[in-house]
């Protein structure tokens, strides 16, 4: 057998203290909300790994895919879409990456064995769901507090929860219990994510990949008649995080967050309100001989904000939904002086110096039901987006450091004061044809303000500007404060046929096209060679807007067959253009999963392949790499030995198959030890998976 980590992996399974990982099964993956906008996934629910990371848990819906990151960071995509283009709320926060290569991206916030239900929507979203975005809203909620019925006095629950990898020896566990009355409930809830640098295919190691996170969260929740307040509190540490496709590492990642939420039923309505706190410390440099190096760089941030949302009904047939939000973040991000060094000296270089953004929205949405077929949904929401930032500096006055200090000096003369007024518009109609057929047509409009690094960049060095970088692709970024928000026109169809129960059959197809101007890009302004090696190029860029289009459909499919067999799967196609010509960096090939499921008592079982087209429409500006197909082929079953204990098992890449992940980007940490060609990100290798949970 080729892979040689099985064994290794045994033994830490077996010894794992803080035991426990998410059940899969566990996990509701929303087919669509309360509204009527369909969701991309039709009940898909990705098994656990022990990876640890949240993004994914979604990664067997169509037209979602993750760009590859740290071991618990990767960036979730919808529809070629991703990142800060969509709209991700965790119990109702709005969370920033406080980083200028966005390794704490809100995802990494929450474990998978803390999470209780995902909800997914993808383009064309009630403007009720949130703004500054338009790709898609992915809600994520932990698991609801339990209370008692009015029959008991206490009642106590817990869950144990552990998987794994081999490859990687990654572990993720979990612990979670709760003791409630029929009005009062506390809980509590820790997760460790942890792993070493994985394998790809041929069996040599990917460095700088290891991780480790641990997360902790405590709820105390109270209910009346037709009233639930709930205040969660919580911390994270992350003391480190390899990031194989970026120039940095993540050293230290410290975070506290509070949030309440009261939710109301009244005779005239629901009310539904929450406020927040979130702050992050955050360190990136070297932690690994994997690695090495000396470049500290230190990032505060802070997230604040509320919601309030109203649903009233008005008449028999309509709901009216009204609502008001504010979410503030504030960014602090400098290096400090690196002893020795002639560059990184002897000044802190201040990236970002009191980074301020603050977003204030209104809306409204009115959701009828004409009569028995018809349906429909009508919203408006307009936000105010103010941004602003104070005086840089360079690490120096030296000639290694004079393009960053003429740019630091043309920064500073400039006014940095931003506002934007954005208008979201979404317009969807539903046919239900008959009790097998739906149709929807969906239209929007969606906007999106640049963040703050998209405006207020400014290093002009190679390396001060190879710092800024969240897309994993080796190059290097410099921002423009004069940037416009995005803008984009979405039309959207849905056809659904089912039939059966729950277990029955459907098929779902979804064609769209998007139209964004404005879209926040880049252009070219050099090119240098990463690392010093003379066999890799790298791209010098500047973000700047342009009009682009996206366009595709995704196919959904379940087909019982004989026996308690069924063929599932789905298939996805995206292309992303830019109007003046070239490709959208990010656009996932044509892909497709295809599925046998066995249900048969207390056993579950699935086989599948995952199916990859070549990625020849690559973007030129990013250099990005072209990648060849690939076929995956996974086993995994599960056993319910009794209610309350759920074993599992697998193996991911049966066939040890050597690949590189379309949205992996480029393998850094490989070239910085071995120099020569720069190299799309390898993927993983095969994998022997184990799971168990155990409720109490």
């Amino acid at each position: 057998m080729k892979h040689r980590h099985l064994p290794a992996f045994l033994v830490m399974a077996g010894a794992a203290l803080n035991a426990g990982a998410q059940d899969a099964s566990g996990i509701a993956i929303e087919p669509r909300m309360r509204v009527i906008v369909s969701a991309i996934g039709e009940g898909w629910r990705a098994p656990h790994d022990g990876s640890g990371n949240t993004a994914l848990l979604l990664a067997a819906a169509p037209g979602y895919s993750v760009a590859q990151g740290g071991g618990v960071s990767g960036l979730p995509m919808v529809n070629g879409l991703g990142d800060e283009r969509l709209k991700i709320r965790i119990d109702g926060m709005e969370i920033t990456s406080a980083c200028a290569n966005h390794m704490n991206a809100p995802l990494s916030y929450i474990d998978p064995t803390q999470i209780g239900r995902i909800e997914v929507l993808a383009g064309v979203t009630p403007v009720s769901t949130g703004g500054d975005s338009i790709g898609g809203t992915l809600t994520v909620k932990s698991a609801a507090p339990a209370f008692a019925t009015q029959d008991e006095h206490l009642v106590t629950s817990g869950k144990l929860t552990l998987s794994g990898r081999s490859n990687g020896e990654a572990v993720d566990a979990g612990l979670s219990a709760s003791i409630a009355s029929d009005r009062l409930s506390f809980g509590y809830s820790i997760a460790q994510a942890r792993g070493h640098s994985y394998d790809d295919g041929d069996g040599r190691r990917v460095l700088a990949s290891m991780y480790r996170s641990t997360n902790q969260s405590a709820v105390l929740a109270l209910r009346g008649d037709g009233q639930r307040v709930t205040l969660r509190a919580g911390t994270q540490r992350i003391p480190y995080q390899g990031f194989p496709n970026q120039f940095m590492d993540m050293t230290g990642n410290d975070a506290t967050f509070a949030n309440l939420n009261w939710l109301s039923t009244f005779g005239w309505g629901e009310l539904e309100a929450n406020a927040y706190w979130q702050s992050t410390k955050h360190e990136m440099g070297f932690f690994t001989p994997e690695r090495p190096g000396s470049m500290p760089m230190l990032t505060d941030g802070r997230n604040t904000g509320y919601a309030v949302k109203l649903t009233l009904p008005a008449g028999d047939a309509m709901r009216v939904r009204l609502g008001h939000e504010l979410h503030t973040f504030r960014l602090g991000d400098v290096w400090p002086a690196v002893p020795g060094s002639m560059m990184m000296g002897p000044n802190t270089y201040i990236n970002v110096n009191d980074g301020r953004r603050a977003r204030v929205a209104l809306f409204g949405e009115a959701e009828t039901r004409h009569d028995a077929r018809w349906t429909s949904l009508l919203g408006a929401r307009w936000e105010t987006v103010r941004m602003d930032a104070g005086t840089v500096q360079s690490y120096g006055s030296n000639m290694m450091n004079a393009a960053d200090m003429a740019a630091a000096k043309a920064f500073n003369a400039r006014d940095r004061r931003q506002r934007d007024g954005n208008l979201d518009l979404t317009a969807l109609a539903r046919f239900e044809a008959d009790a097998n057929t739906t149709y929807e047509l969906a239209a929007a409009r969606k906007s999106r303000s640049p963040n703050l690094y998209e405006r207020y960049s400014w290093g002009r060095g190679t390396m001060a500007m190879t710092m800024t970088n969240w897309f994993g692709d080796g190059n290097g970024y410099v921002g423009d404060i004069g940037l416009k928000p995005e803008t984009a026109n979405t039309l959207a169809f849905t056809a659904h046929w089912h039939g059966g129960a729950a277990d029955g059959w459907f098929v779902k197809l979804n064609p769209y096209y998007n139209r964004v101007s404005d879209y926040i890009d880049v252009d070219t302004l050099g090119q240098f060679n990463p690392y010093s090696s003379k066999s890799a190029r790298g791209a010098l860029l500047r973000f700047a807007n342009h009009d682009a289009r996206l366009y595709g459909a995704n196919l959904s499919w379940r087909m019982p067959l004989a026996g308690a067999l069924a063929f599932t799967g789905n298939a996805a196609y995206t292309r992303g253009k830019r109007a003046d010509g070239g490709d959208l960096y990010h656009i996932m090939p044509t892909n497709a999963l295809l599925a046998l499921e066995h249900h048969s008592g207390a056993w579950t079982s699935q086989v599948d392949s995952k199916l990859v087209a070549r990625k020849d429409h690559a973007d030129a500006r990013r250099l990005e790499p072209q990648t060849a197909g690939y076929a995956l082929l996974n086993a995994r079953t599960a056993y319910r030995l009794r209610k309350d204990v759920r074993l599992s098992a697998g193996v991911s890449n049966l066939l040890d198959r050597q690949y590189a992940d379309p949205l992996g980007g480029v393998y850094l940490s490989g070239l910085k030890l071995q120099r020569g060609a720069l190299q799309a990100l390898p993927g993983y290798g095969r994998s022997f998976e184990l799971g168990l949970t155990v409720a109490f």
